[in-house]
C-alpha cells in the first residue's frame, strides 16, 4: 500500500532553513507528481507545493523565493527545501500523493521561533 514518510522537521530560528524528506514506498513514484501541505496550528490544512513527473514545480504564494521542491525518482524520495523561514511558517508538514483519495503521510512538525 501506499506509504508516505516524512522526517527532517524541528525547531528553527526565524531567517533558518530546513530541508524536509519523503520517503515513498508502494506506488509508481517516477509517474507521480507529488505534494506537500502544512496545516499551521488551529488552522485549516494548505498547499505548500508540488513537483510534476518532469521535475517543474509551482510553489504556493506563501512560500514563493524561499521554498523548493526536488526529487529523486531512483531512491523515490520528495524533499522541501525551505530558506527563511518565518514564525508563520509554524505548522505540520505532509508529504502527499495527489489523487483520489490523496494520500498523506503522518506528518512532521516545522517549528520556527522569532
Amino acid at each position: 500500500q501506499v506509504q508516505l514518510v516524512e522526517s527532517g522537521g524541528g525547531l528553527v530560528q526565524s531567517g533558518g532553513s530546513l530541508n524536509l524528506s519523503c520517503a515513498t514506498s508502494g506506488f509508481d513514484f517516477s509517474q507521480s507528481a507529488m505534494a506537500w501541505y502544512r496545516q499551521p496550528p488551529g488552522k485549516q490544512r494548505e498547499y505548500v507545493g508540488m513537483i510534476f513527473v518532469g521535475g517543474g514545480m509551482n510553489i504556493a504564494d506563501s512560500g514563493k523565493g524561499r521554498f523548493s521542491i526536488s526529487r529523486d525518482n531512483v531512491k523515490g524520495t520528495v524533499a522541501l527545501q525551505m530558506t527563511s523561514l518565518k514564525p508563520e511558517d509554524t505548522a505540520v508538514y505532509y508529504c502527499a500523493l495527489p489523487g483520489r483519495p490523496t494520500r498523506l503521510g503522518q506528518g512532521t512538525q516545522v517549528t520556527v521561533s522569532s
